[in-house]
């Protein structure tokens, strides 16, 4: 076990309780007081350590998922998605004709986008709570463009399969889906900010048009090697 703590940089106690709280399964049993534990004792740990660090999972939760994982009577897609749930911030259902009309919405557009989605699922619950909300503020403008960002959704979920399948095992693929779903989440939040304070430059900006020249030219200095060839060829422009 100091073998394992030392590879994982776990502590002897932490790989106990994981021992003992069933999230890590027993090493291979050497003599009365020593187990011999292998590689996937190790990728089991690494994925404990990432959804407790990284999606703030409880114990009770992480065990769930586990033993979700470990069934065989579930297809890879099927585990994959539960840990998917797991990550997910969990919503209560509305009541009333409004949830009923913005649940029907919801279910609209993603019947237009052709994607397989559980209709019971906290993400859809998520989308009719967002669009409930857009139309008692009265956000017609972004309402009337939900298939855009529909679009850009299924582009960047595209980009994490990819990811995901690129994998060799179960456990990696799981972190991934754990992991990546907070990262990538507050990576493309970032990316978005900036898109949009660029896209507010370009669009209603006074001085878009010298933001854009001065754009191109970096572009071009990236391209090019570095500022001096870049600044002569402008010169000659």
């Amino acid at each position: 076990m100091a073998d394992l703590s030392r590879v994982t940089g776990v502590s002897v106690p932490m790989i106990k309780f994981y021992l003992r709280e069933g999230l890590l399964p027993s090493g291979e049993r050497t003599s009365p007081n020593q187990a011999r534990y292998g590689q996937e004792h190790v990728r089991r740990i690494m994925l404990v350590r990432a959804m407790a660090d990284y999606a703030g999972l409880s114990i009770a939760d992480i065990r769930e998922l586990l033993g979700h994982l470990d069934d065989p009577g579930h297809s890879l897609h099927d585990r994959l998605g539960y840990a998917q749930k797991t990550v997910t911030p969990k919503r209560e259902p509305g009541e009333g004709e409004e949830w009923a009309e913005a649940l029907r919405r919801a279910d609209e557009l993603i019947a237009r986008h052709g994607w397989l989605h559980d209709p019971e699922g906290p993400a859809m619950r998520t989308v009719a709570g967002v669009l409930l909300t857009l139309e008692g503020l009265g956000y017609d403008a972004v309402l009337s463009r939900l298939d855009e960002y529909a679009e850009a959704a299924a582009r960047i979920a595209d980009a994490d399969v990819a990811a995901m399948a690129e994998e060799s095992n179960l456990e990696r693929m799981v972190e991934v889906v754990v992991v990546g779903t907070s990262l990538g989440d507050a990576l493309v939040a970032a990316l978005r900010r900036i898109a949009q304070a660029n896209a507010s430059a370009r669009l209603l900006g006074e001085g878009w048009e010298k933001a854009d020249r001065k754009n191109v030219e970096w572009r071009r200095e990236s391209r090019e090697g570095g500022p001096e060839g870049a600044e002569g060829r402008t010169e000659g422009c």
